[in-house]
């Protein structure tokens, strides 16, 4: 899966030159987080709700409203941008894209084609995207094992539960909790939990969880 295939598109965007006063606005009205700063067609920065708000005065300030609005009406978002973005293309994998939101703590990307911003992709999209891998909105025994981390090994868990008429929803294998293990995580139709217990138990070194699981 790429980027491409889950950002949000078009995108909203704001320029230097918008007010915060109007960019608060906007990004009220379409809730949304962050959004990126275009000039002349191309990225120069992002902004994101928080920047914004931290740039709006203290309710504890002594200025009139009057004053306050005066001021924010001459504050530009060129003034609270971040100005080094980091960005995607299309083609980036959607793992390669949530690495680095993790890694850098931020919660979206502009998505850009020759320097232009074509979308954006923010940590809600990852979100379900997760829903997705776990199966859950999908209704099943969902089960969670801790299995050696062999050739083969997948297989058999696999091979089992196919065998026995099981149609695999979902599955999705994490680091264990030492080397040489790995947990898994799976959702399987067509099978009752006694069932799914009954087939992996020999297979595997620990059931660690099975119950039945609905969206």
């Amino acid at each position: 899966m790429f980027v491409g295939e889950r950002m949000n598109r078009p995108v909203i965007s704001l320029t230097p030159e918008t007010p915060v006063n109007d960019a608060l606005h906007l990004m009220r009205t379409e809730h949304i987080r962050r959004t990126p700063v275009v000039a002349h067609g191309k990225l120069v920065g992002i902004v994101s709700m928080k920047d914004l708000l931290n740039a709006s005065p203290s309710n504890a300030t002594s200025l009139s409203m009057w004053e306050l609005n005066y001021l924010l009406s001459k504050l530009k978002v060129e003034r609270i941008m971040t100005h080094t973005v980091l960005t995607v293309t299309e083609e980036t994998p959607i793992e390669e894209a949530a690495r680095m939101m993790a890694d850098q703590r931020i919660g979206g990307l502009p998505v850009v084609r020759g320097g232009e911003v074509i979308g954006i992709i923010t940590e809600t999209d990852l979100f379900k995207i997760l829903l997705e891998l776990m199966g859950a909105r999908d209704t099943g025994v969902r089960c969670e094992i801790r299995m050696l981390d062999e050739p083969g090994q997948l297989a058999k868990l696999t091979g089992a539960l196919a065998g026995a008429g099981g149609n695999i929803l979902a599955l999705g294998t994490f680091a264990g909790e030492s080397v040489g293990h790995s947990m898994v995580t799976f959702k399987v139709a067509g099978l009752t939990p006694d069932e799914v217990r009954s087939l992996i138990t020999p297979i595997v070194e620990r059931v660690v969880d099975v119950r039945v699981s609905h969206p």
